[in-house]
Order: C-alpha cells, then sequence, then structure tokens
C-alpha cells in the first residue's frame, strides 16, 4: 500500500505522462503506469509538476508589518526602508512577529514554496526576532525548511552591539552568517566587515550569504572582496552574494574581471526581481536604471543565479503574496530574458538552483529523494508563469498539504455560458 500516487504527471526529464509512486515520505518508483493501491491518490492530468518552489531570499521578521501601519516608505528607497524599519523595531512583541510569521507561512506553503531561506535582524539588542523563528523552525519543520541568516542590519561595524549580537545569534542555533557591507560608514569599513564575517563562518563551518553592494553606485564592489575572502578562506560553494544590484551600472572592462573571480570562489547570486526593481534607480531622472544585477551574464559565467522574493508588505516592499512565479515572471519582464531557454532558466532559479544555493539534501523528482513536489496548471515551466495560477496540489512528504481548482473563469455571451481556463489545451 502506497501513501501517495500521483498519476499523469508531466516532469522536465520526461516528455510523456508518468506516475509518482510514494511512501514512507520518499519516491519510491517513477514510470509511464503504476498500478498500486495507494490511501491517497492526486491526478495531475497531464500536468506540469515540479520540485518545490524554494525563496533563497527572504525577510521574515519584518514580513506583513506595514498591515495597521500608518506610515509608509513614501521614496520608495533602501535607506528610508531602514529608517522605517528602525521605527517599527520597537513596537514588536514576540506574539505579534510569530503571529506575523505564521499567517505568511500559510501562504508560502499554498504556494508551493517548501523552503525559505530567511534574513533575521541581529541588531535588535533583545534577539527577539532569533528567538522567535529558532521556535517557528522547530514548530513548522513537518511543513517547510526555514535556514535563518544572522543579518546585522544596521551595519557589523557600524552598529556598536551588532558583532556580539550576531555571535550569539548564532550561539542560539542560527544557521548562516549574513552581511550588509554597502551601508558601513566607509568602503573601507565594509570591505573589513566582509573579511571579519567570512572568518567567523569559517571558523563555525558554516555557510554566508551576504546583501552585497545593493546600491546604484558602480563603485560598490564588495562583491570583490567576497570573492577574495571566499577562496582565502576555502569557502568555495558556501558563500551567496545577494542583491548585487550594483553591477548593473559597473563598466563591462570591470565586469570582464570581476565574473571569473566570482566563478573561481564557486559563489551562487540571487536577484530578487519585485523588490529591486522597486528600490534602485530612484536616484535617476531619465533614463531610469532597471537596478537588477546581470542575471545573463553571471549565468553565462557558471555562476549559480537564484531568484528571491525578499519582501511582502514591509518597510521595502508595500506588495505581494509570496509566489515565486511572480517572481519568475518579473524576472522576464525586467531582465529581457523572455527566450525559451532563459525563461526555464529563471524557473530553475525559483526551484532547483535555489536549491543548491541553500544545501537542500533530498529535493527533486527522483527516485530515493523527499516526495516533496508541487503540481502546476500548466503543461511546462513557461506555461505556469504565464498563467501564474493556483497551485492544484502542494505535497510535502508524501502528504497533501494544499489543493486548488484550476483558474478559470464563465464567460456569458448572448445569454451562453462558457468556461475559459486560460490555457492552449485546444490549439
Amino acid at each position: 500500500m502506497l501513501d501517495l500516487l500521483v498519476r499523469q504527471a508531466i516532469l522536465n526529464d520526461r516528455p510523456t505522462p508518468c506516475d509518482i509512486a510514494c511512501k514512507d515520505g520518499r519516491i519510491i518508483e517513477i514510470a509511464p503506469r503504476i498500478d498500486a493501491e495507494a490511501r491517497e491518490i492526486v491526478d495531475a492530468g497531464g500536468c506540469f509538476v515540479t520540485p518545490p518552489f524554494v525563496d533563497v531570499h527572504f525577510h521574515m521578521d519584518a514580513t506583513l508589518s506595514l498591515h495597521g501601519q500608518p506610515r509608509r516608505n513614501e521614496s520608495g528607497t533602501l535607506l528610508e526602508g531602514i529608517a522605517l524599519w528602525s521605527d517599527l523595531k520597537p513596537q514588536q512583541t514576540a506574539e505579534k512577529f510569530k503571529q506575523r510569521a505564521k499567517k505568511l507561512l500559510t501562504w508560502s506553503i499554498s504556494r508551493g514554496i517548501l523552503a525559505i531561506r530567511t534574513h533575521v535582524d541581529t541588531c535588535d539588542p533583545s534577539l527577539m526576532a532569533v528567538q522567535v523563528l529558532l521556535e517557528l523552525r522547530e514548530e513548522m519543520k513537518t511543513y517547510v525548511d526555514l535556514q535563518l541568516v544572522a543579518f546585522p542590519q544596521d551595519g557589523y561595524l557600524r552598529d556598536p552591539k551588532a558583532m556580539e549580537q550576531t555571535q550569539k545569534a548564532l550561539d542560539m542555533g542560527v544557521d548562516v552568517v549574513g552581511g550588509i557591507p554597502h551601508f558601513e560608514r566607509t568602503m573601507a569599513q565594509g570591505a573589513e566587515s566582509v573579511r571579519l564575517l567570512c572568518e567567523l563562518a569559517a571558523e563555525r563551518g558554516l555557510m554566508v550569504d551576504m546583501h552585497c553592494d545593493e546600491s546604484d553606485d558602480p563603485l560598490s564592489r564588495h562583491v570583490e572582496s567576497l570573492a577574495l575572502e571566499t577562496v582565502r578562506l576555502g569557502l568555495q560553494g558556501r558563500v551567496t552574494g545577494s542583491h548585487l544590484t550594483s553591477m548593473h551600472s559597473m563598466d563591462n572592462y570591470y565586469i570582464s574581471k570581476l565574473l571569473p573571480l566570482m566563478a573561481e570562489a564557486q559563489m551562487h547570486a540571487v536577484c530578487n526581481p519585485l523588490v529591486n526593481m522597486v528600490l534602485q534607480g530612484r536616484h535617476d531622472t531619465y533614463p531610469k536604471r532597471r537596478g537588477l544585477t546581470r542575471v545573463k551574464e553571471l549565468l553565462a559565467a557558471g555562476i549559480n543565479v537564484c531568484l528571491g522574493h525578499d519582501d511582502v508588505l514591509d518597510p521595502w516592499y508595500p506588495l505581494g503574496t509570496h509566489d515565486m512565479l511572480e517572481v519568475a515572471h518579473m524576472g522576464i519582464h525586467a531582465l529581457h530574458m523572455s527566450g525559451i531557454g532563459e525563461m526555464n532558466e529563471l524557473f530553475n532559479a525559483v526551484t532547483t538552483r535555489s536549491a543548491a544555493a541553500m544545501g537542500l539534501e533530498g529535493y527533486g523528482i527522483q527516485e530515493g529523494f523527499n516526495a516533496d513536489m508541487v503540481v502546476l496548471q500548466g503543461r511546462d515551466p513557461i506555461e505556469a508563469i504565464r498563467l501564474r495560477g493556483p497551485r492544484l496540489a502542494v505535497i510535502r512528504r508524501g502528504q497533501v498539504l494544499a489543493r486548488s481548482a484550476p483558474l478559470a473563469s464563465e464567460l456569458i455571451l448572448d445569454g451562453e455560458t462558457t468556461t475559459v481556463d486560460f490555457t492552449l489545451d485546444s490549439f
């Protein structure tokens, strides 16, 4: 008796429908037809089935914090967002914070996001958010993998207590070392913070995920220091540079030097299309820069590029429902990546590539791997991005966590009712 049998699934590596048998939380067989009894059957009906979505860059401590708040980020800049968060932090309580985070996770899971790397501010003297997210990581581990980054939001050197508190957060059980070198007082202090934080990660055997060069300034080049320290300390494959938006303003000669350094360091890169399309270019008149890192060039250099959602209803981003298909959709437009191969790569950037950056084990739809998957409306990744429809089924360790009906409307013309399903099946 199987725990779950998914019928008529289209997989990336199998152009014809197949069945997926799951037992004891694992995929035990994938075949054109599996004749077996199962406690639960999901009929994918020829729809595309993917490994879960992974959000490798998020801020759960600030999420949904704009709800009921009278003040918003009117300038739309990164710096006003940081200032607004400083005003909001003292108003937070552990109870309210956990309530917001749990609410967000209901959205995440229903959207098929079953792994999240979230940065957590370590400059709050109470470290309340750290404690709450550690508790939530344990409470929600059956449903979602949470990976926490110790993030000194106000600067590792700029904030006088950030060093002590960041190390305390790591002692408490936070998974990853974070940083924000471009927010330090000087470029030299930014480079010094990169060195210190990478040394801290090397001492503790931890990964690094650093907010790096989230700026329109082409001279913000801390990613260069990050690549250097990665190689010097033997951290290859364990370091992520997030945002990297200054790369859109750097001259091409410097980029031709930088990309090989990042590739040598085996760095991961994270682009956040939704949020950085809002935050960047705010000092421009016309033409206005898009403010996103050079995803095409990074991929061509062999660097693992991921896409993150970053924020939902917080001081930096006033919208969002935590949908990684929306992130990929924005990426197609803002990054000029509308070719067939390019769109498929952006789908990978919210699934397999992000899973690699997080170091997730047992991820993917293969025999012997975790029985985690999402049934999407559409026949392939590109149609799923186009429709951005409900997730028809979200499955974790062989258990169905969420179900939705396909996106459709009833059209009434000349007194006759027709169902419009937005797919191209009739062609």
